[in-house]
Parts: structure tokens; sequence; C-alpha cells
């Protein structure tokens, strides 16, 4: 009975073995999503620049 359910486990988790390397390899052989290009990050980055200023200003600091 033991070795059955040692057995048993044994099998349980090669097959979750199997479906952690299955579903890694989908990952990597299926294209993801394309990060932000360089034109959208430097976009992103002055507006926070001027929202750095404006918050400055409204709290009456000088830059």
């Amino acid at each position: 009975m033991v070795t059955m359910a040692s057995l048993s486990g044994w099998r349980g988790w090669l097959a979750l073995k199997r479906q952690e390397l299955a579903d890694r390899h989908t990952a990597e052989t299926q294209p993801g999503p394309a990060g932000p290009s360089i034109a959208s990050r430097i976009e992103v980055a002055d507006l926070k620049e001027r929202i750095r200023k404006l918050e400055a200003i409204a709290a009456g600091v000088d830059l």
C-alpha cells in the first residue's frame, strides 16, 4: 500500500514537472508584448518632470 501511494505521488510530481516545462516552453515560443519605445519613455520622463515642477510651484518652492 505504501509503495502504491509513493508511486502515485511520484507520477503526480512528474506530471506537474512536465506541465511546468510545457508552460515554460510555450511562454518562450510565443512573442510577448513589446516594451515601451524609447520615444514613449522620453515622453513619460518629460511629463514627470513637468509634474514635479508644477508641484514645486504649488508648494511655493523656487526651482
